[in-house]
């Protein structure tokens, strides 16, 4: 006996859709910061309480640019920090102020071998007070994504994993998946995502709107005048928001 056949436009339960469309299933999101970005994924922004795996040649770029947005939501929501486990390089201050983030409330892991880094990114997900993970584990094992997916699922916080381009070969629980790379504009490729493959790369501002401004009239600035030492407080703006050494 087989089962009857669904008319092609029949509509289908909100946890279930067709491979053609964008997944419709209630789930909490939060907004990317990127138009175009949010526009490409199922519920409008980052999923929330899963993994989401980048994927980068270089594991110190775009990190800010692409994440910045979201985390300085994030952290502004619930006054809550955020952790960040191994970072490549220590973040500067006067940049991510630049975006709304609060470096005082960043927490930086370093953790000498990937078991540790591992249950340190479990140990904050499961923490109350944490927001928002980033974690760089480009020795993590499909079996390590897994475990740390579970216990995403666990809550509602948001976990971005970092890992280099080989790990595009192998196989990841992600609920979304992104390659990342460019320079002056981001270059975003979806991977993996609740709907159809997208097929063309989405190019986004690599600055946030405030700080591209701050940089705008600053050059404006420096355009009509000789030009000066530029004080601590201008340097924070000369700098890319990114993790620098």
């Amino acid at each position: 006996m087989t089962a009857p056949r669904l008319p092609p436009d029949a509509p289908l339960p909100p946890q279930v859709w067709r491979g053609r469309e964008l997944a419709q299933a209630q789930e909490r999101t939060l907004a990317s910061g990127h138009a175009a970005l949010d526009a490409q994924l199922p519920g409008g922004g980052w999923p929330l309480g899963c993994l989401v795996e980048v994927l980068q040649q270089e594991a110190s770029r775009h990190v800010w640019q692409l994440a910045g947005p979201a985390l300085a939501q994030a952290m502004a929501a619930g006054g809550d920090p955020a952790v960040l486990v191994q970072p490549p390089y220590q973040p500067f201050g006067p940049s991510l102020r630049g975006q709304g983030i609060v470096p005082e409330r960043l927490l930086c892991v370093q953790a000498g071998t990937p078991a540790l880094r591992l249950w340190a990114a479990e140990q904050a997900l499961r923490c109350a007070d944490v927001c928002a993970v980033l974690a760089w584990l480009p020795q993590a094992r499909a079996e390590d994504l897994h475990r740390l997916h579970l216990v995403a699922q666990s809550g509602t916080k948001l976990l971005l994993v970092f890992r280099g381009l080989a790990a595009r070969q192998q196989a990841s629980p992600a609920r979304l998946r992104l390659l990342v790379q460019g320079g002056e504009a981001l270059e975003v490729q979806v991977l993996k995502r609740r709907g159809p493959p997208l097929l063309q790369p989405l190019v986004l501002r690599s600055q946030p709107d405030p700080l591209a401004a701050l940089l705008a009239a600053r050059k404006a600035r420096r355009a009509g005048v000789p030009p000066v030492s530029p004080t601590p407080a201008s340097h924070g703006l000369d700098r890319a928001a990114s993790l620098a050494p």
